[in-house]
C-alpha cells in the first residue's frame, strides 16, 4: 500500500473515529433511591446528580438483577442474568466459573473495538488483583480509607456507622475521584471508556460533621415504616436475608442508632455526590463532556428500617431499585421516564450508542428509545433475581415476588408505594399475577460451585440455609 494510500485511507476513517463517542461509567456501592432525581428521600442533598440528570435521562423505575453486589455486578458487565450464569452469592469471583472464563465483559467489548479503558474502585466485585484482563489500565482499588481507632456503634454491632474526625482527601472514594480526574486531566487517547466505582454509601458509613451537618438530627424526616408491614409477606420471605449482619428495625431501636444510621447513609450520599461532582466537572473543564457519554448507577438499593429490617438481600422496592441516568450526545435532557429499566440494559444501551456492531448473546434490552424519548415503550418489565428461584417482576405498576416454596407478592406500586399490603391471595389479582408471571426466567441455574447462595428449597421442602437444615414453618430465631 502506497504512503498516498494510507493517507486517503486515514481521512476516510477520521470522521468515524471523530464522532465516536467516550464513555464515563460512574458506579456507586449500595445506594436506593435516595437520590435528588428520584426523590427517594425528601431532604437529601445530591446537586451533582441532580445537575447530571438535568442534563440527560433519569430512569426513575430501574431495577437491579440482584439484590447483592457480586451476581449483581457479574450480571452487568457480562449481560447475563445470575439465573443465567448461577452466580448468586458474594463468591466465586466469575472468572473461576467455566462457562463464563471466555465471556467477553463490557470494556473487554469496548476494547475490541478501539477502545482504551480505565478503571479505579469498585466496578466489579472483589478479585480486583484479576481485574487486569478486563481493563487497559486500573486505578486505586476500592476501600474505605480513613478509619475511627475503635467502632463508633455500641458492642454487639458487626457494622459500623457515624460521625468522626478526618479528612475527606484520606477516604477511599476521594482518592478514586483524584485518580479519575488526572487520568481525565492527561487528556487520555480517544475514544476512551473511563469507570470510577465509588464505595459509599456502603457500610461502613462514616462522614465527617461537614457532611453530618446537612441533616440536623431534630430534623429528620425518617423512613415512613409500619410495624405489622411483615404481616402479610411469606414466612419464605424472612429466609432471604436471616442471619445476615445487618441489623433488624428493632435491635437499631434497642440501641438507639435509627436515627444515627439514617444520618450517616444521607451524609455519605451527600460526600459521594461531591466526588461525582469533582469528576464531572474534570469532564467539563477537558472539553469533553459534549463528545462523552455518561452513565450513572447502582448496584442495588438498601432498607433503612423499611419491612422491619435494613440492609440489602430482598426482592422489595427498597433493596431493588436503583439510580440509573444517562447524559451525552444523542440523549434527551430533562427527562424522566417511569418504564421499567434493568441494569442489565446498560451494556447493549452502551453499545448501541457507541455505535459499536451489535452484541450477540446479551440478555438486556437497549434503553435507546427511552433516551430519546421517554414516554417510548418498553417491551418487557425488569426481573431481579435472589438465590436461587426467588424473582420479582417489575412492571410500570405492579411489584410481583414469587419464591421457591411458591409464595407469593403482588404490590400495587402506584396506590402503595412503600409495598404495605400484599394483594397476592386475592382472586380479583389473578390476571396480574398471570401476566407478571410469563416474564420468570426460563433459565433458573442451580449455584455453581462456590457460589455463597445462602438460602436453597429441596424438593422435599426443606430449606438449606448455608448447609443448615430447617423444617418447613420453622420459626425465624432472632438475630
Amino acid at each position: 500500500m502506497t504512503r498516498a494510500t494510507l493517507v486517503v485511507a486515514a481521512i476516510l476513517l477520521a470522521p468515524h473515529a471523530a464522532a465516536q463517542p467516550n464513555v464515563l461509567f460512574l458506579a456507586i456501592d449500595d445506594l436506593n433511591d435516595w437520590v435528588g432525581p428520584l426523590q427517594g428521600h425528601p431532604q437529601v442533598k445530591t446537586p451533582a446528580m441532580d445537575r447530571l440528570a438535568a442534563r440527560g435521562t433519569t430512569f426513575a423505575n430501574a431495577h437491579t438483577q440482584s439484590p447483592l453486589c457480586n451476581p449483581s455486578r457479574t450480571s452487568l458487565m457480562t449481560g447475563l442474568r445470575p439465573s443465567t450464569t448461577g452466580v448468586y452469592g458474594l463468591r466465586p469471583w466469575f472468572r473461576e466459573v467455566e462457562s463464563l472464563r471466555d465471556v467477553v465483559t463490557l470494556p473487554q467489548y469496548f476494547a475490541q473495538n478501539g477502545y482504551r479503558t480505565y478503571a479505579a474502585g469498585k466496578i466489579f466485585h472483589g478479585r480486583y488483583g484479576r481485574e487486569g484482563d478486563e481493563w487497559d489500565f486500573i486505578g486505586p482499588r476500592a476501600g474505605v480509607g480513613v478509619r475511627p481507632e475503635k467502632k463508633l456503634t455500641p458492642p454487639g454491632h458487626r457494622l459500623d456507622w457515624g460521625v468522626f474526625p478526618h479528612r475527606d482527601e484520606d477516604k477511599g472514594d476521594w482518592k478514586v475521584a483524584s485518580w479519575a480526574i488526572e487520568q481525565l486531566e492527561g487528556v487520555p487517547r480517544e475514544p476512551f471508556f473511563l469507570a470510577a466505582g465509588f464505595s459509599l454509601p456502603h457500610v461502613p458509613c462514616y462522614a465527617t460533621q461537614e457532611w453530618f451537618d446537612l441533616y440536623p438530627e431534630d430534623t429528620l424526616r425518617m423512613p415512613p415504616i409500619r410495624r405489622d408491614d411483615r404481616d402479610d409477606t411469606p414466612h419464605f420471605s424472612w429466609f432471604l436475608h436471616w442471619k445476615l449482619p445487618e441489623p433488624r428495625l428493632k435491635t437499631l431501636e434497642r440501641f438507639n442508632q435509627w436515627k444515627n444510621l439514617v444520618r450517616s447513609y444521607l451524609a455519605t450520599i451527600s460526600f459521594v455526590d461531591s466526588q461525582v461532582g469533582r469528576v464531572l466537572g474534570a469532564l467539563e473543564a477537558t472539553g469533553k463532556a459534549h463528545s462523552t457519554i455518561v452513565v450513572l448507577w447502582s448496584d442495588h438499593g438498601w432498607h433503612l428500617g423499611e419491612k422491619l429490617i435494613t440492609g440489602k438481600n430482598t426482592l422489595w422496592d427498597r433493596s431493588a431499585r436503583v439510580p440509573l441516568i444517562f447524559a451525552g450526545p444523542g440523549i434527551s435532557k430533562g427527562a424522566v421516564t417511569n418504564k421499567p429499566a434493568e441494569l442489565l440494559d446498560i451494556y447493549p444501551t452502551l453499545v448501541e450508542l457507541a455505535g459499536l456492531p451489535e452484541k450477540g448473546g446479551l440478555e438486556g434490552i437497549s434503553l435507546v428509545s427511552q433516551l430519546n424519548d421517554a414516554t417510548a415503550p418498553r417491551t418487557r418489565p425488569a426481573i431481579t433475581t435472589h438465590n436461587h428461584d426467588n424473582h420479582g417482576v417489575r412492571s410500570e405498576n405492579w411489584r410481583y415476588i414469587t419464591y421457591a416454596d411458591g409464595s407469593e407478592e403482588l404490590y400495587d406500586m402506584r396506590d402503595d408505594p412503600h409495598e404495605w399490603t400484599n394483594l397476592a391471595g386475592q382472586s380479583k389479582y389473578a390476571s396480574v399475577i398471570r401476566e407478571h408471571r410469563r416474564w420468570l426466567p426460563q433459565i433458573n441455574s442451580r449455584p455453581v460451585p462456590g457460589s455463597a447462595a445462602r438460602v436453597l428449597l429441596y424438593d422435599d421442602g426443606k430449606v438449606n440455609w448455608e448447609g443448615e437444615d430447617i423444617a418447613p414453618g420453622a420459626p425465624i430465631p432472632e438475630p
